[in-house]
């Protein structure tokens, strides 16, 4: 059967990026489209170990792959919404936002313990402002802890002591065994040798035994989606968080094609827009915009279309997670827009406003006082 077209799209090279960018493509081809994923190295895919809230000021994982798409050189480009700034160049549409993954985070441990059931103290990684604040809001005897890298590199972060400690153990086990042969009243401390046991490991497990650890965390938070996605979802053991309580990031779990405006964006949008998803995001995105928080401020927003309404939730705290403004409205969907920015302007008089003020100031004071160049993934 002939194609309808052939379509060049931009992609971040990560191996989340081009299993988000896969779905897309999988999409447009069930409607007979052509399609060439173009990977494009973005300055946050360059400056590994800095903080996703720094990044996130300049578009650091977007503004490269829209420019391919403004000089005409590629037809669209494919992006995490969440990572999207709110404010984009007047030639440049969200062409697309096909059906939303999981919206809301996991917390993810070596031994699928939940939230409440975390030691007093214990270390939870997590580089995202939003989910510190929601952590500490919830328990703050918590000590959390920057956490850089990949979905895989955060895993193995997270497994690797745990993983450590149990080769050591089965290690010294194999010496006794060893030293034991021949004794029939020997009853060895494992079933297994530890080649037996290395041999079942995946290979997520494997990369994490060899990982040096600088910090052991007992706990981490991800995206819901971002580990499914990834494909490493049934190797680890996770517990998702309530969205009533830990509300995501806004168009988080969602992804979006950009396009510049014209025929090529109508004929994405024709065919892979997801209409629910577009409403919900639309409102999250316009929440943040109207607030103005971007990545400076922990801000949660999540909306989700209930009948003839769009239910939306917000949260905006201070960065440790004792100042909190807290809402939830009804919004009508034929003017989810509209009615979005009306609920953001009730948030800003109820206390956002301040809230996000105060934290553009510690972020401004950061920036001021961070005079050490970030160090490559892995040093």
């Amino acid at each position: 059967m002939r194609t309808r077209g052939t379509l060049r799209l931009a992609t971040r090279g990560s191996t989340l990026a081009r299993r988000q960018a896969g779905l897309v493509k999988e999409a447009l081809e069930d409607r007979r489209y052509e399609v060439e994923l173009v990977t494009v190295e973005t300055t946050g895919d360059q400056i590994r170990d800095e903080l996703i809230h720094r990044l996130g000021k300049t578009g650091a994982f977007v503004r490269e792959l829209d420019q391919r798409v403004l000089e005409g050189e590629l037809d669209g480009a494919i992006h995490s919404m969440k990572d999207m700034p709110t404010e984009q160049p007047d030639e440049l549409v969200t062409a697309a936002v096909p059906e939303r993954g999981t919206p809301g985070d996991v917390l993810v441990t070596p031994d699928g313990a939940t939230l409440d059931e975390l030691p007093d103290g214990a270390t939870v990684g997590t580089s995202s402002l939003r989910r510190r604040a929601q952590l500490l809001s919830q328990r703050p005897d918590l000590e959390v802890e920057p956490l850089r890298g990949n979905v895989d590199t955060r895993l193995e972060k997270l497994l690797a002591p745990t993983l450590q400690e149990q080769h050591q153990q089965r290690s010294e086990a194999d010496k006794e065994r060893k030293a034991n042969t021949g004794d029939d009243d020997f009853e060895p401390e494992y079933d297994r040798t530890v080649d037996e046991w290395f041999d079942d490991l995946s290979e997520l497990e494997r990369q994490a035994l060899g990982r040096e650890v600088e910090t052991e965390y007992d706990a981490i938070v991800l995206a819901g989606a971002g580990l499914e996605r990834s494909g490493l979802a049934h190797y680890v053991d996770y517990r998702e968080l309530p969205t009533e309580t830990f509300v995501p990031a806004p168009g988080q779990g969602a992804l979006a094609v950009t396009a510049t405006d014209g025929e090529t964006a109508r004929n994405i949008r024709e065919a892979i827009d997801h209409p629910r998803s577009r409403v919900e995001t639309t409102v999250e995105r316009t929440l943040l915009a109207e607030l103005g928080g971007g990545c400076i401020a922990p801000i949660g927003i999540y909306a989700i279309v209930q009948g003839e309404y769009v239910h939306a939730s917000v949260t905006v705290f201070d960065r440790d997670g004792e100042e909190s403004v807290v809402a939830s409205r009804d919004l009508p969907v034929e003017r989810h827009a509209d009615a979005a920015r009306e609920f953001a302007a009730d948030l800003a008089d109820r206390g956002a406003a301040k809230l996000i003020a105060d934290a553009r100031k510690e972020a401004e004071s950061d920036d001021d006082s961070d005079t050490d160049p970030p160090e490559p993934e892995g040093k």
